[in-house]
């Protein structure tokens, strides 16, 4: 169990990814690197870069910083900190927040709705590793 967002959290997501049966199954056709783009507010003052390769079922890097230039996920997902964590605390549904632009997403949507089982499983693994938020 880790903070959200933290260098800790970051590793403990990608651990979990590789480590979790259920999600290498679901996502075993998905293919795209992302970045988590966590804007300022409430008790996180200064915009945070998470950045996780998912290949297939697996995690294949990870990186948290205030920039990660030189990266060209295909996908961003972008919003206030608040957001975020209404979505790790399921007080927000992933999907409803990228369809309402609670949470914008930068990349093929078509691509993301085609895989809302993969979506989904990749939230409750960051959910169960979310002990805690800033």
């Amino acid at each position: 169990m880790a903070k959200f967002p933290s260098p800790e959290w970051t590793q403990a997501l990608m651990d979990k990814l590789n480590s979790d049966e259920q999600y290498a199954r679901i996502a075993r056709n998905w293919e795209g690197d992302l970045v988590f783009d966590i804007e300022p507010g409430g008790s996180l003052k200064e915009k945070v870069l998470i950045y996780l390769d998912l290949w297939h079922g697996t995690c294949r890097d990870a990186a948290y910083g205030k920039d990660l230039s030189g990266l060209k996920p295909a996908f961003t997902l972008r919003a206030p900190y608040e957001n975020f964590v209404r979505v790790l605390k399921g007080e927000l549904h992933p999907m409803q927040a990228m369809m309402t632009r609670k949470l914008q997403v930068q990349g093929s949507m078509a691509v993301m709705m085609r895989n809302v089982p993969t979506v989904l499983d990749f939230v409750r693994c960051a959910q169960e590793i979310t002990d805690e938020v800033l």
